[in-house]
């Protein structure tokens, strides 16, 4: 018999006699902790108690993706797939709010916890985000750490502002973000004015583009290859804004999720601004 079978053997047999309840008492703090999530691999990185997280996934591992590779490669990976986690014996999943709902439902099916964790959409999602995942692993004092040190690092960076120059985040397809988004945010808070204003996300025409004439560009870095969503990057109207105002690529890895590696995404954005100002 192949592994594959054996292992949809005892499934079935466990769905078959029924999912044991949350295997969480209260008050009592998980001990086998999996995250199948890219944002969520990261949070628990940074909160779980050593030896707490057994797993994360594979995209932890991706330096494109992911701001905490070295640390990932730490911990066996997995491909966020219900067979290969219920296997390690979980008694806490972490998942994402886009996390196939298959995989979440088998997993509760089968009893394991399971805690969804939206995306941030803003900065101030970025301290919900860690103070529920730090109560989920019982390391609620771990997680008030990290949220008085973002705080802290928040505001010296948004104090060192002096004049805000106009900026246009433009993505591949076009696409670019506004003020309530949590891309739109960092950018406010290097200290930058938006032209997209208080959108959240959209399609941004050439035309109106070169009409709003932003001192700096903010785009993200074409991957390998040959890619027709990056060719609009390449546009004559982009390339003008670029040769005659700013450009700065920007590392996808620091923006994805909503984690303190963002500041280093305001960091950055903070000099470029400085240079420009």
């Amino acid at each position: 018999m192949s592994a594959f079978a054996a292992v949809s053997r005892i499934i079935g047999a466990a769905l078959f006699l029924g999912a044991a309840p949350g295997l969480l008492a209260a008050g009592n703090p998980p001990k086998r902790v999996v995250s199948i999530n890219l944002c969520t691999d990261q949070l628990a990185m940074l909160l779980a108690a050593p030896g707490q997280l057994i797993s994360v996934s594979d995209l932890a591992v991706e330096p494109r993706s992911s701001a905490m590779v070295e640390e990932a490669r730490a911990y066996p990976i997995n491909h966020a797939g219900a067979e290969e986690v219920w296997l390690m014996q979980p008694d806490l999943v972490l998942a994402g709010g886009y996390t196939s709902r298959a995989t979440v439902s088998m997993l509760r099916r089968l009893g394991r916890e399971v805690l969804e964790v939206q995306p941030a959409y803003s900065l101030a999602d970025i301290r919900d985000r860690l103070a529920r995942i730090g109560a989920a692993l019982g390391r609620e004092v771990r997680a008030e750490a990290l949220i008085a040190d973002f705080d802290a690092r928040l505001e010296v960076l948004r104090a060192e502002v002096a004049r805000s120059p106009s900026a246009a985040i433009y993505y591949a397809n076009g696409y670019t973000t506004g003020d309530r988004t949590l891309a739109g945010e960092i950018l406010m808070a290097a200290g930058f004015s938006n032209i997209a204003g208080d959108m959240r996300g959209g399609h941004l025409p050439l035309e109106k583009l070169a009409m709003a004439d932003p001192e700096a560009l903010i785009t993200g870095t074409p991957y390998p290859g040959a890619s027709r969503s990056e060719a609009v990057l390449a546009h004559p109207v982009v390339q003008a804004i670029r040769d005659r105002r700013a450009s700065h690529p920007v590392a996808d890895r620091d923006w994805l999720c909503g984690t303190p590696y963002v500041l280093q995404a305001v960091e950055e954005l903070a000099i470029f601004r400085k240079e420009i100002e």
